[in-house]
């Protein structure tokens, strides 16, 4: 007598986090065709494609509209709202055309005049696979108005707090599982370290696929990704990293009652595939005209870890900013570059896939103590959750940190390349540099309030750090080489 196997088998492909990086869209969407192909041999499995949100990134419509289409192209069913889904404002009604997946928060209220609030309809869904009922819900970040620009979201959106949260959530678990459906998917962008605490003080929950923190988390380990609910049940997470890097393929098989009795957590680099030729098309013609703008010779390998890592290829971006805008000192968040410059031909594309923030720049007059203030906020990172904001790299300023997140000594370095210490125990309000950063970082987000000097503005700027990037570029007659230099220190503390 053969033994019928009833359990379920669920493979998820899933994605986080992609800010805007469309060369890695196209990748990713070659991966996708891998995967359907690959599942067609078993039709009996139940099948998702779902994303944790930040597939969208910053105020451009053409970048926003390009991760719509992704999406779309890809497959994708439902995604949680991330941060940058609200970094559009009120002109977000603009991209509301393009969207055929469904965007998921049930930790928010919204006023209902609010565009958002047309777009955020829902706070959960039910899909069916094979006779299968799954049910879906998303989360939207706790620290969301402290991760946008001021606007509409701190005015017309209120986040819930994390026991509201955890609230919320276990209401709408509840929701679904009274109609019956015992396999529920939480689409996160709470953050790892939310989604361990949601994983072990709620019920119902079987997978929790994350973002926000952009933490990769490989394989499957008890106590690290492998955890238990309220009721003793498993849960999994999963969090595929940044920028479009990596994708997830979440193997499960589910007994009749919906507990998770097998799991497999594999992960994907995007850097192994094709760009898929047809959406490479598509996204050229929305981008418009791709110019070709210089050539590099050689340039350092990526950095280990994007938010705290000494970083050549930020370096070259802000030596660019200093060079092309005349300033004293250029500063760059480590969160606001997103790649990597590899050897041969730089196009605008290119760059702005490093650089996908079309944030403005400013020109402020900044005094020692403002700067000082501002790196040691920014040197907590190291021990700050999820490595949040992450290091300033600047142009124009040499310091030392230890990795246990103090700022130990800052130099000012100028065009000549005469070093000049600065006191950070007793830095001078008097002495004034011309410092060129980006509209985010000089309204005070991220926590950077000594930035937040309207009164010290000297000029705002109507395009961001690429286009001084391309100038610089177009300038140089030779192959450019980027280089990694001591300007950044790290020490154990």
């Amino acid at each position: 007598m053969v033994i019928q196997d009833t359990n379920i088998k669920t493979s998820i492909f899933y994605i986080n986090d992609y800010h805007g990086k469309a060369i890695n869209m196209e990748r990713t969407l070659t991966a996708g065709k891998v995967f359907d192909t690959l599942n067609k041999s078993e039709p009996q499995k139940d099948t998702f494609k779902l994303s944790s949100g930040d597939i969208m990134i910053g105020t451009d419509e053409k970048t926003n509209h390009i991760a719509a289409m992704f999406q779309n192209l890809l497959g994708i069913t439902a995604t949680a709202a991330g941060n940058h889904e609200y970094d559009m404002q009120e002109k977000v009604a603009s991209v509301f055309p393009w969207i055929k997946y469904k965007i998921l928060a049930n930790n928010v209220n919204i006023k209902q005049e609010n565009p958002f609030a047309k777009m955020l309809t829902q706070t959960s869904i039910v899909e069916e696979r094979n006779g299968h009922k799954y049910g879906i819900i998303g989360c939207s970040p706790i620290d969301l108005k402290q991760r946008s620009k001021a606007g509409v979201v701190q005015t017309d959106i209120d986040v819930l707090s994390p026991k509201e949260t955890l609230n919320s959530i276990q209401n709408e678990v509840n929701k679904l599982q009274r109609q019956g459906i015992n396999k529920i998917i939480m689409l996160s962008h709470l953050g790892y370290t939310l989604d361990k605490i949601v994983a072990k003080q709620t019920k119902g929950i079987d997978v929790i696929l994350g973002g926000h923190s952009h933490d990769l988390v490989t394989g499957i380990e008890e106590g690290k990704n492998l955890l238990y609910s309220k009721n003793g049940e498993p849960v999994v997470i999963t969090q595929a990293g940044r920028d479009g890097k990596n994708f997830g393929i979440l193997n499960l098989e589910f007994d009749q009652n919906g507990v998770i009795k097998k799991v497999q957590n594999n992960i994907g680099y995007t850097k192994d595939f094709s760009r898929f030729a047809p959406a490479k098309y598509i996204f050229d013609k929305i981008f418009g005209e791709n110019e070709t703008c210089g050539y590099i010779k050689s340039a350092p390998p990526p950095v280990p870890n994007d938010l705290l890592s000494p970083n050549g290829h930020a370096y070259f971006i802000v030596d660019c900013i200093r060079k092309d805008l005349d300033c004293d000192i250029a500063i760059l968040a480590s969160a606001h570059i997103r790649g990597y410059f590899e050897a041969g031909k730089v196009d605008t594309r290119a760059i702005y896939d490093i650089l996908p923030f079309r944030t403005r720049l400013h020109k402020i007059n900044y005094s020692e103590k403002d700067l000082v203030e501002a790196f040691k906020v920014a040197a907590k990172s190291f021990t700050n959750v999820s490595s949040k904001p992450g290091i300033f790299y600047a142009s124009g300023l040499r310091y030392t940190v230890t990795d246990k997140g103090k700022l130990c000594s800052m130099s000012y370095v100028d065009k000549n390349g005469k070093e000049t210490p600065i006191d950070i125990k007793n830095p001078r309000t008097d002495k004034f540099y011309t410092t060129v950063l980006n509209e985010y970082c000089a309204q005070g987000n991220d926590g950077f309030k000594t930035l937040n000097r309207p009164d010290k503005i000297l000029q705002i700027y109507d395009f961001s750090a690429a286009r001084c990037v391309e100038n610089v570029l177009k300038s140089q007659k030779e192959p450019v080489e980027i280089k990694t230099d001591d300007r950044i220190k790290i020490i154990q503390g």
